[in-house]
């Protein structure tokens, strides 16, 4: 009984941190409070089922699909949305209602994406699915057992390198607490932070895609995660992305032991 807890709990965990990691990117960049976040997980999710049920393709290898899509989608929302209504001189309630907005617009893409799929497919679970049954097995354990926390633990490291070995990631972090001197030492502020929402989008985008090798999927999947994503990201405090890892790791886990 004990080894499917622990099995889901490293699942869940491992895809909140992932999950965490982007959130806390768009806040830092932003400050604003992303309640339509959770729709670049979805994003991933529906790329993942699409890929498997139209072109057989695993979402192992969906993932770097998903990634694309979510983290383009993320950089429309900020370049089209976010930035415009900033320079406008908008309030922080003003650009937190406007993400709540997006949400909503992605609810009703969604929408019309799974009718879609089920009349040109013929497929009768676009708008609620199950697990998918797309995953390898190792040693009598489901692969996502070991592919999430690997995955996890790779993109932090790669976190690290970029953040503290590479000249993007000094100007990242100068972006992040002081755009104006950064600016003053000829850094182009708006490119890390659209980068930086690209990545955000597209780390959501992989977690969903992971997601539906685990648990069930449907179109708020991503807006019903969004309270635990936040309670990942502030319980990391909110402005650090190793933070966030680690609050990501702790309510992912509680998730499963609390629940079960």
């Amino acid at each position: 009984m004990v080894v499917p807890y622990f099995n889901s709990a490293v699942v869940y965990a491992s895809l909140f941190a992932f999950m965490a990691i982007g959130l806390t990117l768009t806040y830092l960049t932003t400050k604003v409070p992303n309640f339509a976040y959770g729709s670049f997980v979805t994003i991933g999710l529906y790329t993942s089922y699409t890929m498997w049920k139209i072109n057989g393709i695993a979402p192992y290898y969906a993932s770097a699909m998903a990634f694309l899509l979510a983290g383009l989608s993320s950089a429309v929302m900020y370049l089209v949305v976010l930035r415009p209504l900033a320079r406008r001189g908008s309030s922080l309630v003003s650009l937190m209602i406007a993400t709540f907005g997006v949400d909503f617009g992605f609810v009703g893409i969604f929408g019309i994406y799974t009718d879609y799929l089920r009349n040109r497919y013929n497929l009768n679970d676009t708008k609620q699915f199950f697990q998918l049954q797309a995953d390898f097995n190792l040693g009598g354990v489901p692969g996502i057992v070991y592919v999430a926390p690997a995955a996890l633990t790779l993109i932090a490291l790669l976190l690290f390198l970029l953040l503290t070995r590479t000249k993007f990631g000094v100007a990242m972090r100068a972006s992040v607490e002081n755009p104006s001197l950064a600016k003053v030492l000829g850094i182009n502020v708006e490119r890390v932070y659209v980068v930086s929402w690209i990545l955000a989008g597209g780390f959501a985008g992989m977690a969903g895609a992971f997601y539906t090798l685990w648990l069930p999927g449907g179109t708020s999947t991503g807006s019903d995660l969004i309270v635990e994503i936040f309670a990942s990201s502030i319980l990391g405090g909110l402005t650090s992305i190793f933070g966030a890892i680690l609050g990501g790791l702790v309510i992912g886990g509680s998730e499963i032991v609390v629940g079960t």
